[in-house]
């Protein structure tokens, strides 16, 4: 498996990949209450792209998994219980991290977040923080597996009324 940093050349992979996934899950249980056809989507991953932010994990030459890893937290961090006190921008931030149902149980999101603490460790950040529905129950019992710490349940001022608080984590890199 490799890590792809995404340019323009790979949205539509990219935007495939997306809508395999939330298709998905909006036929079974969508944890992390994503809209198939909204979010993420060919846009979202256009915008993340264009800031650099975007990665596909490859394996074989088919996107098996996918994130965005960036220093912009999309919300009101400022709210949460965390370890280290920083500002935007002094810590980097894993968004919209998934990986294709057909690829399940294979180890691929443990391996994501493993290159994400990794590149923001290179990169000099003391701090890698990230959110979840808060019954998104996968999710964070991956990254407590991996000694993210749990940084309280928050209303990130996103204005989605599905989504009111968003359960936060931390992991401290120094």
């Amino acid at each position: 498996m490799e890590i792809l940093h995404c340019t323009m050349e790979h949205l539509d992979t990219a935007a495939a990949f997306y809508t395999e996934v939330t298709a998905y899950l909006a036929a079974h249980i969508n944890y992390p209450k994503w809209t198939h056809g909204a979010y993420p989507a060919r846009e979202s991953i256009r915008t993340a792209i264009g800031k650099g932010g975007q990665y596909l994990c490859m394996d074989g030459g088919k996107a098996v998994g996918g994130f965005i890893l960036n220093a912009d937290p999309e919300g009101a961090y400022e709210y949460g219980d965390w370890e280290l006190s920083l500002e935007k921008g002094e810590y980097m931030v894993i968004h919209a991290l998934a990986v294709s149902p057909d690829a399940y149980g294979r180890g691929i999101a443990q391996h994501m977040v493993d290159f994400c603490l990794q590149t923001a460790k290179e990169r000099g950040f003391p701090a890698l923080r990230l959110d979840v529905v808060p019954d998104n129950h996968p999710a964070r019992k991956l990254y407590e597996k991996m000694g993210f710490r749990f940084a309280g349940e928050r209303d990130l001022l996103r204005n989605i009324d599905a989504i009111p608080k968003f359960s936060l984590y931390e992991k401290v890199l120094a």
